[in-house]
């Protein structure tokens, strides 16, 4: 079903000669097609299924509002094709965009390198105007969900907790991509130079909303210091201000957004730790992670709290 709904998309003279899984993503079946053209060349597409996925047609919604909006403005996201969000022609609700090029990259090699890019390409999403703001984010975790690990400092993961339970503090909105990180950017990375890498796509728009900067920053620098250490999470909030970004001006302000984002986290370490091994870090145990986030958390208590 979804194969020939895709061929009502393709040009004249245009067929799928074959598809290939894309591994890595948690709340979604990926999938490159490989086209052949009029001309006997090639042009590759992505088909994106959600199944049995809980909202799937506010998440394509969004996602086919984001794609839309970006087109033009220099921030290298998918070309939207087309968008099945109640799965009236496939299967399952599904989107299909155009395929960008590169790679994720998760490996600790050439990380000075990457964050710096990582901040300036967040910068530039947070300098979408959009004509209609999309709609308000929503918050991932509240005081009463959060999951205290084992042998976590109790004294730290409580205050932190206590941080959270105030009303988040007022901010200027910005476009968000909402779920920013390293797992969701594309890299080309020449193999002699890795000093020379370079950004070559954003993907997974479908969580895209409006809120304060802090929200994409916060999860971004959750997921370096889980992947990388904790040092690494406040790393990443320095070079998005180094590359022109604005934050809270309050440190406690500040504190509320990284400490959601962190906590967050703790209701399903074993889900985002996951597709990391999946890539090849088999170091990241649920349990390493653990261990990680907990770090983070003393920290971000000792710096901001």
């Amino acid at each position: 079903m979804a194969l020939a709904w895709v061929n009502q998309h393709l040009d004249v003279g245009e067929r799928i000669l074959r598809t290939e899984a894309l591994h890595g993503g948690i709340t979604a079946e990926m999938r490159r097609l490989t086209i052949g053209t009029r001309e006997a060349g090639t042009r590759d597409l992505v088909l994106r299924t959600f199944v049995d996925v809980e909202h799937a047609e506010d998440w394509l919604h969004r996602e086919a509002d984001a794609l839309t909006l970006l087109a033009g403005t220099g921030v290298p996201a998918p070309g939207l094709v087309a968008f099945d969000p109640t799965a009236a022609y496939c299967e399952y609700p599904s989107l299909l965009m155009t395929h960008l090029a590169g790679r994720t990259v998760l490996d600790d090699e050439g990380l000075e390198t990457r964050v710096p890019l990582l901040a300036r390409q967040l910068v530039a999403i947070h300098a979408v105007r959009p004509a209609e703001r999309p709609r308000e984010y929503v918050a991932w975790t509240t005081a009463d969900t959060v999951v205290t690990p084992e042998g976590a400092d109790a004294a730290a993961w409580a205050a932190a907790i206590d941080v959270i339970r105030r009303p988040a503090p007022p901010g200027e909105g910005r476009f968000l991509h909402r779920d920013f990180h390293p797992g969701n950017v594309l890299f080309d990375v020449p193999h002699a130079q890795p000093a020379g890498a370079r950004i070559t796509g954003v993907v997974d728009w479908a969580a895209a909303s409006w809120g304060p900067a802090d929200l994409d920053v916060a999860h971004c620098s959750t997921n370096l210091a889980l992947l990388h250490g904790p040092a690494w999470g406040p790393r990443f909030a320095e070079a998005y201000e180094e590359a022109g970004g604005v934050l809270a001006a309050a440190a406690n302000e500040r504190l509320y957004w990284r400490v959601r984002d962190g906590l967050a986290f703790s209701e399903d370490l074993r889900a985002a730790a996951r597709p990391w091994r999946r890539a090849g870090r088999t170091e990241l145990t649920t349990r390493a992670v653990e261990e990680r986030l907990d770090a983070y958390v003393i920290a971000l208590m000792d710096e901001l709290g």
